[in-house]
């Protein structure tokens, strides 16, 4: 038990903390507790504290909605807890098809898909493109358009209220994982990811590179599903300032020789970006 916790302590956290809030959500729309309520695009703590999802709130301005005083009070706590502990943070510890992703890439591990397939031509900033386009949707159609659409969405108010189409999304993300394209959803085209990332450029907390311990041996790499914000691996004692960082801990739990650890971010540092130009990696 103590290496199964020494070894896989953070992935331990993460799905503790994914189903905790499922668990939560489910309990207030079966049973009427009033803990945490609503979803992942708005929600209320203990009935009093709103939690709102900026990037949803974005496209319904974008939209022509007039925003609530209570749902600015609630994009700007999330906004500012993202801003702490990494905007990213949320695609690894809080989505549920970080999940599927995870299990997707497991898989193609074991079976060895990546080495029996061609290396797919894509661009990791195909979010930003997308992100772009549903902003640009929304106010041309007032809707929140992707919302409609959003298969996160769509996973989530399916377990708590019963799955429907939430099955369809969560295995057409699996199986595009699998067979198309390797972190394709959450690594490539979710403009949720991309958003965060944009916030996550400016978090406190980041994953830190001491070179003077690192053997080189690319554990890190191998495991982390967006490896370009690992680029001072084998060269410098940087930190990972890169927004794409999803702080999943996956590359500290792998190294064996304390190379990587969690740090608080220097300000007013002279800081490289942690940004490079690998994006079809």
């Amino acid at each position: 038990m103590a290496t199964l916790w020494k070894n896989h302590k953070y992935l331990i956290l993460r799905r503790f903390t994914q189903i905790s809030l499922l668990v939560l959500y489910f309990g207030a729309n079966a049973w009427g507790w009033n803990i945490l309520m609503g979803n992942l695009s708005s929600s209320i703590v203990f009935g009093v504290i709103p939690l709102s999802d900026p990037y949803a709130a974005l496209q319904m301005f974008a939209a022509g909605a007039v925003l609530s005083i209570d749902l600015l009070i609630g994009i700007g706590i999330i906004t500012i807890f993202y801003l702490l502990v990494g905007g990213r943070a949320f695609c690894s510890w809080v989505c549920p098809i970080n999940m599927i992703t995870d299990f997707s890439s497991y898989l193609r591990s074991v079976l060895a898909i990546d080495r029996s397939q061609k290396r797919q031509p894509s661009s990791r900033n195909i979010r930003y493109w997308v992100l772009i386009l549903s902003l640009i949707i929304s106010f041309l159609m007032g809707v929140t358009a992707f919302e409609f659409i959003s298969p996160i969405s769509m996973v989530h108010r399916g377990i708590i209220f019963g799955l429907g189409f939430g099955w369809a999304a969560m295995l057409i993300i699996f199986l595009f994982d699998l067979f198309v394209l390797k972190d394709g959803w959450c690594g490539h085209i979710c403009p949720l990811g991309g958003f965060y990332s944009l916030v996550g450029k400016f978090s406190l907390i980041r994953v830190q590179h001491n070179a003077n311990n690192c053997t080189a041996c690319m554990e890190c790499k191998t495991v982390c599903p967006e490896k370009q914000v690992l680029f001072m691996i084998d060269k410098e004692s940087l930190p990972v300032l890169s927004g794409e960082c999803t702080n999943c801990a996956r590359c500290i739990e792998v190294c064996n020789h304390d190379a990587l650890g969690f740090h608080i971010r220097k300000l007013g540092k002279n800081n490289k970006t942690g940004e490079n130009n690998e994006n079809n990696e």
